[in-house]
């Protein structure tokens, strides 16, 4: 995958060389965390070490080779070594990720860097008073944030969770007279952060709900006279299927919830349905 242009989610962190398992176990926390959220859970690690061309003493890549490694091996994830693949300033962690059909991407990386500090002249008072060179992490979660966008709509084939999806309620008014009312209620829904549409092509039921469905919109919303009256909606989930008759007022709240949740579909409790 190829892209004219990349935005890098590039963040520094400056730690003492003692310090470098504690920061780097933290930013593999934080990875997962992030990453897991979109549904990449499968890894492929490697740790790259000291290249033939390289600055820096060998003391100090030993220390920081080791701190990478032993923050690894705390965190319990499988990796490989890729002797002397690491960069001239340091050595680094990448992390691929697997998505739905089983091929690998690029994202993650945690760069150490022993160049920085010393050409920006960086340094700290150590416990004896003596000025000492920090290390510095460069540490990318998403690495491109486009190539990542991409990868992850391949990976949801657009089926997209409901909190990520970009069009997440579509209103479908079966006429013109509940066309109003279809109105209030994607302007309810949109002061809530819900991204909401209404389908006002006029036609049959059937196509409308087929249209949503081919173009995978999480949540239809079928509005009739019925549901008009009542101040509801009938709601039809893609993940769930039919979740019945419910109140706008719980349409709004659990669709914010959804959001706040990062929950894939919604989830309605019995209070705010109507019976048929």
């Amino acid at each position: 995958m190829r892209v004219r242009g990349f935005t890098q989610d590039d963040a520094h962190v400056f730690c003492l060389p003692e310090q470098i398992s504690d920061e780097i176990l933290r930013i593999l926390n934080l990875t997962e965390r992030i990453l897991s959220t979109f549904d990449f859970s499968n890894y492929e690690i490697n740790l790259s070490t000291k290249p033939d061309k390289a600055i820096g003493e060998d003391a100090v890549w030993d220390l920081a080779t080791k701190g990478l490694i032993e923050a690894l091996e705390r965190k319990g994830w499988n990796y490989k070594i890729d002797e002397g693949g690491g960069a001239f300033y340091g050595p680094k962690i990448d992390l691929k990720i697997e998505d739905a059909i089983g091929r690998m991407w690029q994202c993650s990386t945690i760069q150490l860097d022993f160049n920085l500090p010393e050409r920006f002249e960086l340094d700290y008072i150590a416990a004896d008073g003596s000025k000492q060179r920090p290390i510095m992490i460069h540490r990318a979660i998403f690495g491109s944030l486009e190539r990542f966008f991409g990868i992850m709509t391949e990976n949801y084939a657009g089926d997209f969770p409901f909190w990520l999806a970009p069009e997440q309620i579509r209103l479908l008014p079966v006429t013109d007279e509940v066309l109003g009312y279809a109105e209030e209620l994607q302007n309810q829904l949109k002061a809530a952060g819900i991204r909401a549409s209404i389908d006002r092509s006029g036609d049959r039921l059937g196509k409308l709900i087929r249209t949503g469905e081919q173009m995978k919109i999480p949540v239809l919303a079928v509005i009739g006279a019925k549901e008009a009256e009542q101040g509801a909606a009938s709601l039809r989930s893609r993940r769930d299927g039919d979740l019945g008759v419910i109140t706008r007022e719980l349409l709004v709240t659990t669709a914010q919830s959804a959001n706040q949740e990062r929950l894939a579909s919604l989830c309605f409790a019995d209070s705010g349905s109507i019976g048929e």
